[in-house]
């Protein structure tokens, strides 16, 4: 692992455990834990969070966390998710492999194999799989918006060795402080040198067009909710792709929360504790639930 990756996870779990620090299951939550969904053990386990008192299928929601590629497991995210399981979604909360040990698309099969498992588990965990619906924040937008764009694109998936089920596609999608291209720079970002432990070959030309989302993006991509907030890294990134949708004719929702006055950083709307990150998971949930008729 590169020192850039090295420093990157301590500053992260340092921040995550002091943001979920004292926080607890919901009593009207009911979970499903450690649910194996693919053959790589730890790496590949996931659980389902539902509202106690629900119908019995419920509209999924399936969660891709961040972590810039090397970092994070479904641990870190179950409260944030927790919170959407009481909006009144099935939400899925799975870990995936992480670079430099599993370099890509390592994570990106796993994702593959989480939707395959919940079209495969309709009944005994009460998923409505006619909507099912996703999330992902910063490394985790990046990936699941390189999955929409496999899921789209026949001829983009071609270029990976698994295929998704036969005609999925994500009912609609929530993209959260994340980066949807990436070039090569003269001076070296911390994603330029994530690259380095993701890709096999470290970042080549190639490999950044392969992995660059707005490279890949068709007309069939699924209806887009794009959020970047006041103190996002990453904030840049979002306009040029809500345009690009747009271009082609994607419907595309694009939110920008706080200001200058506020500003709430990079992925704020993991954080429990904050007003503005239940307002904005609110308001994704709010517009999921307008595909739901």
């Amino acid at each position: 692992m590169s020192l850039a990756s090295i420093i990157f996870c301590a500053n992260a779990k340092h921040n995550d455990r002091k943001r979920d620090a004292g926080l607890t299951t919901p009593e009207d939550i009911i979970r499903f834990d450690n649910i194996s969904y693919g053959p790589h053990g730890k790496w590949n386990l996931l659980d389902v969070y539902r509202p106690k008192e629900a119908p019995r299928d419920l509209p999924v929601l399936v969660s891709v966390h961040g972590g810039g590629w090397v970092y994070g497991d479904k641990e870190l995210y179950q409260y944030y998710c927790m919170s959407l399981a009481q909006q009144g979604f099935a939400v899925v909360n799975y870990t995936y492999r992480l670079a430099p040990k599993h370099k890509f698309p390592a994570s990106l099969e796993d994702t593959n194999n989480v939707f395959r498992w919940v079209l495969n588990h309709k009944e005994q965990y009460g998923f409505d799989t006619d909507h099912i619906f996703a999330v992902g924040d910063s490394a985790g937008a990046h990936n699941l918006g390189l999955y929409c764009c496999i899921c789209a694109d026949p001829d983009y998936a071609g270029a990976y060795s698994f295929s998704p089920p036969a005609g999925f596609l994500p009912t609609a999608v929530a993209l959260n402080c994340g980066v949807y291209q990436i070039r090569k720079q003269k001076k070296l970002d911390l994603t330029s040198q994530l690259m380095k432990d993701l890709l096999p070959g470290k970042g080549s030309e190639a490999e950044l067009k392969q992995i660059s989302v707005m490279d890949h993006l068709t007309p069939a991509f699924p209806p887009c909710f794009l959020m970047t907030c006041e103190g996002d890294f990453l904030a840049e990134a979002a306009p040029p792709m809500a345009e690009a949708l747009r271009a082609l004719d994607v419907q595309t929702e694009y939110r920008y929360y706080g200001d200058p006055e506020h500003v709430l950083g990079h992925v704020f709307h993991c954080n429990m504790r904050l007003p503005e990150a239940l307002q904005c998971n609110r308001d994704e949930c709010d517009w999921f639930k307008t595909f739901l008729s």
